[in-house]
């Protein structure tokens, strides 16, 4: 049973928060981030621990510098990129990605109400997705729950709940590479980037599937189990496909071997199209286990933390 209450630390310059339990720092939340446009501004969370303080992300890899921890991103938005970096276009030479100036940007407005400590931490946040060109696109409704702290255990929960309202006047298609011609490169959505020292990691995932054949796939859950650097030990990131309103399937981006990442996609190979006034909701979670489990204590973990 949970058995930690959390606390949280604004930063004074109003750019950050900190979550705190068991009197270790298990998430920083970037809501005001310095970046450069071409990674598409956006809020983040890094670093993520576990309970014994063991980080479970990664911030700017050499190979994609616009992967921050776990964050909210989309890729391909009516020709806008809100995910950063070069977009994937099918009659582009080569790999068929190309830098340009079509980047987004997601702005904080503001948060619904200054959180405090407790059981969980639940913290509403309002945020504008801004167009390349300035106009905004998109009006969200973002909330954050950490909750279930267990320090027999080892674990902790976060969950993330998004609500993206169509503000521009016209239709938005929301889609990914695979929408747009490449195989198996269907990310977009909620999308976390593991550890360096996990790639080659074991993936698992609900129903006897694994490894990264899980791509492209359907599952209730997927996690990657993979052992630190620096410290001894690991740990397992467990994570829900949840819910989304749109028509289209939550489909994984999961991979290992590349690298460690676990992507709910809400448009992994069929786009939304999102009208004027709709909105598009997605709901997940993701659990953070302070050792490396095995299947079968992964499916009993999955059982006992269903959303």
């Amino acid at each position: 049973m949970p058995d930690a209450a959390f606390e949280i630390r604004h930063e004074e310059a109003d750019t950050a928060f900190t979550v705190r339990v068991a009197d270790v720092d298990i998430a920083t939340y970037v809501y005001r981030p310095e970046a450069p446009a071409e990674e598409s501004p956006k809020p983040y969370l890094h670093p993520l621990r576990t309970l014994s303080g063991a980080e479970v992300g990664v911030y700017r890899p050499w190979d994609h510098r616009w992967h921050k921890g776990l964050q909210m991103t989309l890729s391909h938005v009516s020709g806008e990129n809100f995910w950063g970096g070069p977009t994937y276009r099918k009659d582009a030479p080569g790999t068929g990605y190309v830098w340009g100036t079509n980047h987004g940007r997601q702005l904080h407005r503001d948060f619904a109400q200054r959180p405090a400590d407790g059981d969980d931490v639940t913290v509403t946040e309002s945020l504008d997705w801004v167009a390349s060109h300035g106009q905004t696109w998109l009006n969200e409704r973002r909330t954050l729950r950490f909750h279930s702290a267990d320090t027999t255990e080892g674990v902790w929960v976060l969950d993330f709940a998004t609500d993206l309202a169509n503000v521009r006047g016209e239709p938005l298609d929301l889609g990914s590479p695979t929408t747009h011609g490449r195989p198996a490169a269907g990310y977009t959505g909620l999308f976390w980037r593991g550890p360096r020292a996990w790639t080659g990691a074991e993936l698992i995932a609900a129903g006897g599937q694994g490894g990264d054949d899980l791509m492209g796939r359907r599952a209730d859950w997927a996690a990657v189990t993979g052992e630190h650097d620096e410290r001894d030990g690991g740990a397992t990131v467990l994570a829900f496909a949840g819910s989304s309103s749109a028509p289209p399937p939550v489909t994984w981006f999961a991979r290992s071997e590349q690298f460690a990442a676990l992507n709910p996609s809400p448009a992994f190979d069929t786009e939304i199209r999102l009208e004027p006034g709709e909105s598009l909701a997605l709901r997940h979670r993701f659990v953070f286990v302070d050792r490396m489990l095995s299947r079968d204590e992964t499916e009993k973990l999955a059982e006992r933390h269903t959303p």
